[in-house]
């Protein structure tokens, strides 16, 4: 099969699965703005996508996403790498018209996906994994399973895990305005009047969600820092 044995057809592929993985991205953002507009809300949010039946195959359908997405990358550059033989030592230079991130989209890839470990780690294990773990008879406390505004504020008041997202975050812009516009290349969306305006609308949705996100971790940092008086007092 053309997609899975040829070079072209697995770009495809990890442009298909990349885009899916920006149109989550874009709903998981949108989600965590309601943790800034109404706590409340966000927590029957949360409840909603807890450890349901639809939440668990949108989850094990992500998880797929991503694995296909990153095995693919890595295959690519492998491959890339190969083609470029005893001329290896050119890839640090800056080719021409060639910007930085599509020289080092595998080094933000990494960088990416051990934010996602860690991001895992401080929320979903915490949480829909607890729930899960409770239905199959663990003996797991799951009084805050669906409190995602507690985890929030217990992650975000500590400076280490801020400047860790931060980090990630800006990894992660950099490897989706790239993507974004490399994938519709891939896909054949590149003539002339097309490609420049999809280069464009990528970066402004990337920069949305990637601003949309932050926000959520600099409120969350500064009402730490206040200790809601501030907010409190608005």
């Amino acid at each position: 099969m053309w997609l899975l044995n040829s070079s072209v057809g697995r770009k495809v592929i990890m442009s298909v699965s990349g885009l899916a993985l920006i149109l989550f991205i874009l709903f998981h953002m949108s989600m965590n703005l309601v943790a800034i507009i109404s706590p409340d809300s966000y927590n029957l949010i949360c409840e909603f996508l807890g450890a349901n039946w639809y939440a668990l195959v949108a989850t094990a359908g992500l998880a797929a996403l991503v694995v296909v997405h990153f095995v693919y990358a890595f295959i690519l550059t492998l491959q890339n790498k190969k083609a470029r033989g005893g001329q290896s030592y050119a890839y640090t230079a800056k080719p021409k018209g060639v910007e930085w991130a599509s020289q080092n989209m595998f080094v933000l890839g990494v960088i990416v996906l051990l934010g996602m470990a860690l991001h895992l780690y401080n929320f979903w294990a915490k949480m829909q994994l607890v729930e899960v773990m409770h239905m199959i008879g663990a003996h797991v406390n799951t009084d805050l399973a669906t409190n995602g505004v507690y985890y929030i504020k217990e992650t975000f008041s500590c400076p280490v895990y801020v400047v860790l997202y931060i980090v990630w975050l800006v990894a992660l812009w950099f490897h989706l305005t790239h993507g974004f516009w490399s994938a519709l290349q891939t896909l054949g969306w590149n003539n002339q009047v097309w490609f420049n305006r999809w280069r464009c609308i990528g970066n402004v949705i990337t920069t949305l969600i990637i601003l949309g996100f932050m926000a959520v971790v600099v409120y969350y940092f500064a009402l730490s820092l206040c200790g809601g008086a501030c907010c409190a007092a608005c």
